[in-house]
């Protein structure tokens, strides 16, 4: 006998890639938006501005994945664009997804 599906519920999924210096503070000011959990890996990449290979401490980039209602994923994106993104290499995108505990989120 199959156990019955699990209620499934939507979020939204807001990753930013940035420069390494900016994580204390990305994280401290989505957190200050709404953001309950993230999680951060340390990545490498290209883009029109040159390749960031992390080889030395201020060439470091980091991934952030924070996973919220889409309201606070927008409010942490406009404040990201409007603050570091003039100032920083920074990408953001949005992702729908579908959790199982929302209370975590």
């Amino acid at each position: 006998m199959n156990a019955p599906a699990r209620p499934k519920h939507r979020k939204m999924q807001l990753v930013i890639v940035a420069e390494a210096t900016l994580e204390k503070q990305l994280v401290r000011e989505a957190r200050e938006r709404g953001a309950q959990s993230w999680t951060v890996s340390e990545v490498h990449g290209g883009a029109r501005e040159g390749v960031r290979e992390g080889r030395w401490e201020a060439d470091r980039t980091v991934e952030l994945k924070f996973i919220c209602e889409p309201d606070v994923a927008d409010a942490i994106a406009e404040h990201v664009l409007a603050t570091h993104a003039p100032n920083y290499s920074v990408s953001l995108y949005f992702a729908e997804v579908w959790v199982l505990r929302p209370d975590r989120y």
